[in-house]
This record gives structure tokens, sequence and C-alpha cells, in this order.
């Protein structure tokens, strides 16, 4: 059995590029059936929640922070977590391209838990290893009363994080480590362990530093790389470190230029010093103890 025990979830560029292979896959579909091998996930009534979501039509998927939501018509909502495994498939054996690569195949997909049926030819299905993830279904209107949704930061890649705002975050947290405000959902949302670490080797500044030690040049390293690095790991599909993977069941490409995250013992491509691994906030940071001040 394929089992992996990183500790990094889809964090904003996973999770975007999911949206975007939905949207681009699944809008106008209609729901025609659902099974499950795990109700368990399943957080309404199963029988209700199959009656409510077939004939329903896939208007189009959104993303908050790192959760997933696909609205459907007549103001419903599917709020879909990954957890730590879990990612989601779209098949169309209409669309079957002899010349492409078939990752559906692959180990990592053959975790399926949970399938949409979209018509005759298509499906959305769940694969999730360790059947941490979860489905719910909730009005569309109130998806901003979701626990975990309300508490919510300010998106990273929003036109509202200005670097005005992000200082006055930084202020009002001045006591809090950088890396613990970078990775704190209901300041920031979007950001984990990958990339608050990248982030951060980006920037130059070391994780454990409290944000009243930050000067203002690198707190507008730390806004630009925040950008910089999240933008590049979209572009790049994501990071696969361990079962994250596109809606084509492909890996994400950003795992190849990672420079400090899981590298720990090995050297910094910029000066060879060799990268160390702390626990800031329980959780593993990574960093080069030169590159970083």
């Amino acid at each position: 059995m394929y089992f992996t025990f990183h500790d990094a979830m889809p964090e904003l560029p996973e999770v975007q590029t999911i949206i975007s292979g939905l949207n681009k896959k699944i809008k106008g579909d209609i729901i025609t059936d659902f099974w499950s091998d795990h109700k368990k996930a399943i957080k309404n009534n199963f029988n209700n929640f199959v009656k409510e979501i077939k004939k329903r039509k896939v208007l189009e998927a959104k993303r908050i922070g790192k959760n997933i939501f696909i609205n459907l018509s007549g103001n419903k909502t599917l709020y879909i977590h990954l957890k730590m495994t879990g990612h989601l498939l779209v098949k169309d054996l209409k669309l079957k391209d002899k010349n492409k690569k078939d990752f559906f195949n692959d180990r990592v997909n053959q975790y399926v838990h949970h399938i949409f049926y979209l018509g005759k030819n298509k499906t959305l299905e769940f694969s999730d290893l360790r059947k941490f993830g979860k489905i719910v279904l909730v009005d569309t209107d109130k998806v901003g009363e979701l626990d975990g949704i309300k508490n919510l930061g300010i998106d990273t890649m929003s036109a509202e994080l200005t670097l005005k705002k992000f200082q006055e975050i930084l202020e009002n947290k001045k006591n809090k480590k950088i890396r613990e405000i970078l990775m704190d959902q209901n300041i920031l949302s979007g950001i984990g362990n990958i990339y608050a670490s990248e982030i951060l080797f980006e920037a130059g500044v070391l994780p454990t530093r409290p944000a009243k030690s930050l000067r203002d040049n690198e707190k507008i390293l730390i806004y630009k790389s925040i950008r910089e690095v999240l933008k590049k790991a979209i572009k790049m599909r994501g990071t696969s470190d361990s079962d994250y993977r596109d809606t084509e069941g492909a890996p994400g490409g950003f795992q190849k230029i990672l420079k400090v995250y899981r590298k720990d013992g090995a050297k910094c491509k910029t000066c060879d010093t060799i990268i160390k691994r702390i626990k800031v906030g329980q959780r593993s940071a990574f960093y080069c103890p030169k590159c970083q001040k």
C-alpha cells in the first residue's frame, strides 16, 4: 500500500489549480448521481445529500483560502475540504486523448471514495488515501457563516492585501513570529508549510523573527515574496510534495524548484550552507542560516 507521512496539505496554489481545472471541465454539467464507500465524509444525511444534489447544474467552482466550493443551481453549494491527502479528478470518456499521458492510473490516484456522476460519460472523483477529507452541502448564501470560513483572514492573493494592509497586520501582531503570522489562516488565508518556508527564504528573513523586529525594507521584501512565490507556484500548477494532484491526476511542478522546504541536511543552492529544520508553532520550518537573517 502507498503511504505518505508528509505534513503538507494543499495550499493556495494547489487549490487554485484545482479550481481552474474544475471551471474548465465541469462548468454547466448536471449531476446525475453520486456514489460513496465512505459515507462518514459526507457531513449531511447521506440519502438527503444524494437527493438534493441530483439534477443540479454546476455553476462555478470557487476558492476561499485553501477551501473548495462548487456552486450548484438552486442556491446550493458543495464545500469540499481536501485535508492531507485528498484531490479531485475529472474523468471524461468522450475526451480521451491517446497522445496524452494518462495519470489516472498512478498509484496516488487509486483511492477514490466518492464519485459525482455528470451525465453519461463524465465523473468528478474524490481520491483520498487517508480519508480525512469532507464534503458538505450548504446553502450558497450561507457559505460565509460556515465554521472555518467565517473567521478566515484576508486572502494572500486578494487585491485587498496591499502593502499598507500587510504592514498594518504586522503592526497589530508585532509580538508574533513572522512565520506564524503567514500561516495563521485567521490572519492571512492560503499559506501553509511549503510556501511559508519558501517565501521567507526568498525574502531573506528567519522564520523565528517576531514582527516587531522587522525593518521596513524586510516587510516590503516579505510582501513581494508572498506574491511572487504564490504566482510562480500557480503557474507551475502547485507543489506535489506528497499526494496532491491536479484534476487530470497529474503532479504539479513547483517541487522541482523548492529552495528550502524539506531540504534539511542539503546544501543551500545559493550559498552552500546546510539547510536547517526547526519547529515553529508546532510545525516544521526550513531555512538557510546564512541567507536568512
